[in-house]
């Protein structure tokens, strides 16, 4: 996979040095830091579209708590129910690591956290949103630790999990019914087609549509290549060993066994990034002010959170090759702004949509990831808003919530991994030959 990516003046092998060597090691410590590893998440949310099918029942997918004594809190409360420094290397870490099914949620913390999540939310505030938002009050909204939750192949795959990506391809990609995705088992037999006449149709549509397909066929790759890179490869006596499935990335992205899709797929997926990172660069400003804390009330891993997100910002500014989104919505102003509402509402669908995944692990996964792109997608939309911004104070034309900070930094974390992971397929390939 090489040269440039269509839609923009980019080539891959840019992205990739930059990934590798910029911005991989810095998101990846960023990750860890106590404001970016909680995210709150309902996992109880019925799915709106169809009777529910049961949910998944391997052991990788359902949640499982871990002892309310093993959970490493990484935060303890102080008297004034703020947070101190995390103990994120503790002997606690590993016995809760030990005790919990091989990938089931753990949702409990202790009541400290909660007070204390509590207080952070009073820093929260929001507006137009591109996701179907979670009640926060809701008694089934939860804080789920992502670094006890990493996403992996839990073995929920099948009619359940094809019927989601289909419902989102199908209804919310401006696709009329009569044009067949590529490799898409419901299409009728055609020949020799090979996806010819869906690219033909896809070439066909304004920017702006054809952007939102790639957008959700990059998130697509990406997935699944999280799942191809951390696998389940064997258990012995009840000790899983998780890594590269060669195989499988072959049968999902190999240009033979895919009759070409499969390169089309990971294009999408640096393009994916490259919208991401220009939000990033593009939402700066927001955080450069002092007025905006990465709130835990801990002063001193607050303060160190941000001047690392501020580093990973200055990274994305140096970035020499940005989508340019002015391209976007560029039309007359009454067109221009039906279309981006239409955008949203497709978007939002979606996010919706993830309601309905049957396994508790990839709906949490699934859900944080479509969360962190419609706030990337605001971001891009809120340019002028983010540029007039007073220095000293809340603003009411742009805000995110926490909830949509730790989105968008764990979902651009998921694809800076997927362009790693890539690089390492590479390697694993070249070593099979």
């Amino acid at each position: 996979l090489t040269g440039v990516l269509d839609d923009c003046l980019c080539d891959i092998e840019s992205i990739d040095d930059f990934n590798t060597f910029k911005i991989f090691p810095k998101i990846q410590k960023l990750q860890e830091r106590d404001y970016f590893r909680y995210y709150k998440v309902n996992l109880k949310r019925p799915c709106p579209f169809w009777a529910d099918d049961g949910h998944c029942s391997i052991k990788d997918c359902h949640v499982e708590p871990c002892p309310e004594s093993k959970i490493p809190v990484g935060i303890k409360a102080g008297s004034s129910n703020k947070y101190s420094k995390a103990a994120n290397n503790s002997k606690e870490l590993e016995d809760c690591e030990q005790a919990n099914k091989l990938g089931a949620v753990n949702s409990t913390l202790s009541n400290q956290s909660k007070e204390a999540f509590i207080d952070w939310a009073r820093y929260d505030d929001s507006q137009d949103h591109f996701c179907e938002l979670d009640d926060e009050r809701s008694p089934d909204a939860q804080y789920v630790d992502l670094l006890l939750n990493p996403e992996r192949y839990t073995g929920y795959k099948g009619p359940s999990a094809w019927r989601v990506w289909n419902s989102i391809y199908e209804e919310n990609c401006f696709k009329p019914r009569s044009v067949y995705r590529p490799l898409n088992p419901l299409a009728p037999s055609r020949g020799g087609d090979d996806g010819e006449s869906f690219y033909t149709w896809l070439e066909g549509l304004c920017l702006e549509k054809r952007v939102f397909y790639k957008l959700i066929s990059g998130l697509h790759a990406s997935i699944n290549l999280h799942l191809c890179a951390n696998y389940l490869l064997e258990e012995t006596w009840g000790k899983p060993r998780w890594g590269p499935n060669v195989k499988e990335f072959t049968r999902r992205f190999d240009p033979a066994e895919t009759k070409g899709e499969g390169p089309r797929r990971l294009k999408n997926l640096y393009f994916l990034y490259l919208i991401e990172l220009r939000a990033l660069s593009k939402v700066a400003p927001y955080f450069e002010r002092a007025v905006v804390d990465l709130y835990t009330g801990n002063g001193h891993e607050d303060a160190e959170s941000k001047a690392l997100l501020l580093e990973i910002f200055r990274d994305t500014k140096s970035f020499h090759m940005h989508f340019d989104e002015k391209s976007m919505f560029a039309g007359d102003k009454k067109g221009a702004k039906s279309l981006k509402e239409e955008f949203r509402l497709h978007f939002k669908n979606i996010s919706r949509i993830m309601d309905c995944v049957g396994c508790d692990k990839c709906r949490l996964w699934g859900k944080l990831q479509t969360q962190g792109l419609g706030t990337a997608l605001k971001i891009l939309f809120s340019e002028k808003e983010i540029q007039s911004l007073p220095e000293n104070s809340p603003s009411k034309g742009f805000q995110l919530t926490r909830q949509e900070i730790v989105a968008l930094v764990n979902a651009f974390g998921r694809l800076s991994t997927s362009i790693k992971e890539l690089q390492n397929f590479k390697v694993l390939l070249q070593q099979t030959r």
